[in-house]
């Protein structure tokens, strides 16, 4: 009987502490991100040379004066990549229309530059929206930057010209002194985007 009394006693203390943590966050209590992993100091980016979706080259201050969310992809990809860029352009609509400042610009980087020629990475970010940014280059180029960031891909499969692509399907944040401030792992969800991304901006 004693053992019993017990653990009601600890299951009413458990379901008490619940209700007060639901009773802080409703009454505006301090948020916290749902999904993002925020880096207590942002990691700086190596210097590489790219060119963006217009041929104009780019080095790592590209990633300066403001804040982009950036994605590892390629154009040829049929599911993970035009999944992600639309997830990432709907909460940057939904954040807009929220009225949030500042905006995250989206960045795809090509992790394809055989085929990704800068005219192919502008045709293909405009399908999820304005203000986007393609960077696309030399392989050895584009390694300086996915080392540095942990970021995987290689050739699967095909031949020299139907081949996939593996890569990681990591979200980077980086802020506006072109530093590594946080990362989403998959899966991409619209609303835990829009949650986390103004909490982890406004704390900068």
């Amino acid at each position: 009987m004693q053992a019993r009394n017990i653990v009601v006693t600890l299951l009413l203390g458990l379901a008490i502490a619940a209700g007060l943590a639901l009773a802080l966050r409703n009454a505006g209590g301090p948020a916290e991100p749902l999904t993002a992993t925020v880096l207590p100091v942002g990691n700086e980016l190596p210097d590489f040379a790219l060119l963006d979706q217009d041929g104009e080259p780019v080095d790592r201050r590209v990633f300066e004066g403001q804040w982009d969310v950036v994605f590892f992809g390629f154009t040829n990809c049929p599911d993970i990549c035009p999944a992600t860029m639309t997830v990432l352009g709907q909460a940057k609509r939904e954040l807009a229309a929220q009225g949030r400042e500042p905006l995250p610009r989206v960045v795809l980087v090509s992790v394809d530059p055989e085929r990704d020629t800068p005219e192919a990475m502008a045709r293909y970010i405009a399908y999820f929206g304005d203000g986007n940014l393609g960077l696309t280059g030399e392989l050895d180029e584009l390694r300086k930057l996915t080392d540095a960031l942990g970021v995987f891909f290689q050739k699967a499969g095909g031949d020299d010209v139907a081949y996939g692509v593996d890569h990681s399907t990591v979200v980077l944040l980086i802020d506006p002194e072109g530093r590594l401030k946080a990362l989403f792992t998959a899966p991409h969800d619209v609303t835990n985007l829009v949650h986390d991304l103004p909490l982890i901006m406004a704390a900068e």
